[in-house]
Order: structure tokens, then C-alpha cells, then sequence
């Protein structure tokens, strides 16, 4: 993509700005999973235990961040807006940033629950008690579902990119991806295909037959020859995301790239496959479906990992489902370690691989496979016993278990999920 760099600064600057180019870089700031404890739920402190900061000032100094990453905004423009460090300068810088929050707003990415304001007297830029604090501290921002689809689309653009599919189109290649109609060979036409005529083979079969290029030709019955197509069969999905702890301890965030995915992977299903259906599932000491809309803002806290009773959701939301595929897409990190006991209490053992919680785990698998669905794994982590459960697992849903990264963890799943969406029919 290209970009625009500025000498100097001028009052059209934040016109100039590529506004995708600059929503595209705040993407993790913006799908950032954070801490959702309350103030009654313990802090872990291993570097993720603040919540997640959705004020104004925090939005101006990623964006001050994604300017410089992305050459739109250079040191030395940087420097040249604040100069002496006088007021004009530091307003000017200010008020650069004003104007982005305004665009994003006004494109329809963001909104806010008060207008930013530009404050009075002399203060510095960054800081407590800056000129950026005193503007936006009371002022929060949102995805709207504008933004959120829009990095769903840039998420799947990158992933197919890194597939070796760099984009939505039309020419032939010898891969599946969104937007291609490939064809198969054409066939004798039987009673009840679709009249998909293929007018140079129909053709052919009449001249062989009779001999003869006449006008009208004689065309009879058996010389109808049909174009064949992919089948694309339709398909309800449950995505189960894991928001236990562990998703960001250990100096790794697993649940923001576990986001981005799922964007990605309901942008694909609504624009290219509109029969099929997606909805998302977060487990931990229970299991709650969100609305795909509140996807970008979900958090995780200092929960256990209640495999069971994602899977008993999930297996509900599908069989209310009439598709003619029925799946779980489930990313998880952690052993089950939770269980919902009949009386609605939650039985917890922080070490996992408690012999109650893996026997009724995987009775609600064995209860999915009896319903037709298929449980695809996805693992964020190698632990021995954790590689075994899930082993057992997928032999018994007969699915497949991916021991992934959050690096390769899109690509596995549009990989997955592309290739069992299309088969040949004759």
C-alpha cells in the first residue's frame, strides 16, 4: 500500500493521512484481550493484569505509535511539530491527532462516548497532566461494526496472502480461495440437473451425430452435455475460543491473535459463503455465547478452562442449525480444568487432567459425534498430558487436532476450513 510522507506540517495533514493504512496498524491495540476482572476477582501480575486502557488519550498515542510505524509519520516531522516545545507547537501536535479521532469517527470505525476537547494553557504533550490526559481523560472509544468488519477483511487478506493467495478474483490457480467458480468437466445432462448448458460440447454432439451445420440445427435429447461446478455445501459453525488466564500469561497474548481470526473467519463466511452460519463461544469456569458485534472487545480473566461445557453450547447452537455440515472450531491452550456439576455449581482443579472433569469432557465429545458434529482442535500449546487429552479427543469426534502458533493459528484454520467446505459432485 502506499504511503504519503510530509516534510513540514500543514492544516490539511490529517486529510492526507491513509486512514485504512492507519486502522490496519492499530489493529492490536484495538483487539487488544487485556483483563476482565472486576475488582473482587484476583490480579495475577505477569505483565497483563491492568485492564485494558479505552480511553481517548490512549487511542491519540497509538495513533502517534502507528504513524511512525507505518513511514506516514516521521522523527523528523515529529520533531518539526513541536519545535521549541512552545505551545503552538504542542497544540498543533495535539490537535493532529484531534483531527485523526475525528476521522475515524466520521468514517464510521470508531465512536465515542464524548467528543474530544481541546484543552486550555501551557502543558506538555505526553504524561500525567499533559495536554493529551486533560483532553481525553473522560473521554472513551469503540469499535463500531464498520471497524470491526474492516479488520476482519484486512485479517483475511493477510492470511490468504500468507497462503500464497494474495486476493479476492477470477484468474485460475490450483488453490481453493474465496471468489473462485472452478469448473469441472461437463456431463451428459440427466433429469433434474441444472440447465447449465455447455453450448460448445451440446454442439458438438449434434454435428457428429448428424453430420451436418444447419440452421437450426438438430439437436436431440442425449446430445445435451451440462457444466459441472463445485459443490459448496452449507455448514453451521461454532468457533469456541479458550478466555481461561493462561490465554496471556507467560509474556504471550494467545487471545488477540484468536480474535483476529474469528473476525477473519466470519468476514469469509458472510461475503463469500452468505448460507452458512458462525457463531462464537467463550469458555472458562462456564460458557457463554457473545454476539459476534461485542467479538473485538472481549477480554480474558482469571478463569479455569470448562472444556465441557463449551461443547455442550456449541453442540445446542448447532443442532438448532440446518446445514448440511455441522463443526466446532475450538482454539484453546489449556487443559480442562472446570466442571458444571448438575446442582449449577462449578467443580475447579487448577492442575488439569482432574480424572472427573476429562471423563465428562469427553462424554459431551462422544455426545457430539452422535450428533453428526465435527470437533476441529486447535492448540496453543504442547504440554505432554495436554497432547494426549486432545488426541483422545479427536479420535473419538474422528476430527483433527493442529499443534499451532499464534503466528500459523489463521492459517490453519482458513486452511481447515476452505478445503472441507468444497467437494465434487458428478
Amino acid at each position: 500500500m502506499r504511503f504519503h510522507t510530509y516534510s513540514k506540517f500543514s492544516p490539511e495533514m490529517a486529510d492526507a493521512v491513509d486512514l485504512q493504512a492507519l486502522l490496519d496498524k492499530l489493529a492490536d491495540f484495538l483487539l487488544q484481550s487485556g483483563f476482565a476482572g472486576g475488582e473482587s476477582q484476583p490480579h495475577y501480575g505477569m505483565g497483563f493484569d491492568e485492564p485494558r486502557d479505552r480511553s481517548l488519550e490512549a487511542l491519540r498515542q497509538a495513533i502517534l505509535e502507528a504513524l511512525m510505524a507505518s513511514g506516514q509519520f516521521t522523527p523528523e516531522m515529529l520533531e518539526a511539530l513541536r519545535g521549541d516545545g512552545d505551545e503552538e507547537a504542542q497544540a498543533k501536535l495535539a490537535k493532529l491527532l484531534d483531527d485523526l479521532v475525528q476521522r475515524l469517527v466520521k468514517e464510521g470505525y470508531l465512536n465515542l462516548d464524548t467528543p474530544p476537547q481541546m484543552p486550555a494553557g501551557h502543558q506538555p504533550v505526553t504524561g500525567k497532566g499533559s495536554m493529551a490526559h486533560a483532553a481525553a481523560k473522560d473521554v472513551n472509544f469503540n469499535l463500531t461494526d464498520k471497524g470491526i468488519d474492516f479488520l476482519g477483511y484486512k485479517t483475511l487478506r493477510g492470511l490468504l496472502g500468507s497462503l500464497g493467495k494474495s486476493s479476492f478474483g477470477s484468474h485460475d490457480t490450483p488453490y481453493l480461495a474465496t471468489g473462485i467458480e472452478a469448473d469441472g468437466w461437463s456431463k451428459v445432462y440427466e433429469f433434474g440437473d441444472v440447465l447449465n448448458i455447455d453450448v460448445n460440447e451440446t454442439l458438438k454432439n449434434s454435428l457428429i451425430r448428424t453430420g451436418r451445420i444447419e440452421v437450426p440445427m438438430d439437436l436431440d435429447y442425449g446430445d445435451l452435455m451440462v457444466r459441472q461446478a463445485e459443490y459448496r455445501s452449507s455448514c453451521a459453525t461454532v468457533l469456541m475460543l479458550d478466555c481461561s488466564h493462561s490465554m496471556i500469561l507467560y509474556g504471550e497474548d494467545r487471545f488477540t491473535p484468536a480474535k483476529k481470526v474469528a473476525l477473519a473467519l466470519t468476514h469469509l463466511i458472510r461475503t463469500q459463503f452468505p448460507g452458512d452460519s458462525i457463531k462464537v463461544v467463550l469458555f472458562h469456569d462456564s460458557a457463554e455465547e457473545i454476539p459476534l458485534a461485542t467479538l473485538a472487545s472481549a477480554q480474558v480473566g482469571p478463569y479455569h478452562t470448562n472444556t465441557a461445557e463449551g461443547l455442550k453450547l456449541a453442540r445446542r447452537l448447532l443442532m438448532a442449525q440446518k446445514k448440511d455440515m455441522r463443526q466446532i472450531i475450538m482454539i484453546t491452550d489449556g487443559k480442562p480444568s472446570a466442571l458444571t456439576m448438575p446442582d449449577g455449581q462449578i467443580y475447579k482443579n487448577s492442575f488439569g487432567l482432574d480424572l472427573t472433569v476429562i471423563e465428562k469432557t469427553l462424554q459431551e465429545v462422544a455426545a457430539c459425534r452422535k450428533s453428526g458434529i465435527m470437533i476441529n482442535t486447535f492448540m496453543l500449546a504442547r504440554d505432554r498430558a495436554l497432547v494426549e487429552f486432545v488426541k483422545r479427543m479427536s479420535e473419538i469426534s474422528r476430527g483433527k487436532a493442529y499443534f499451532t502458533t499464534t503466528i500459523t493459528l489463521g492459517q490453519f484454520i482458513l486452511m481447515d476450513f476452505l478445503k472441507r467446505k468444497t467437494r465434487k459432485v458428478s
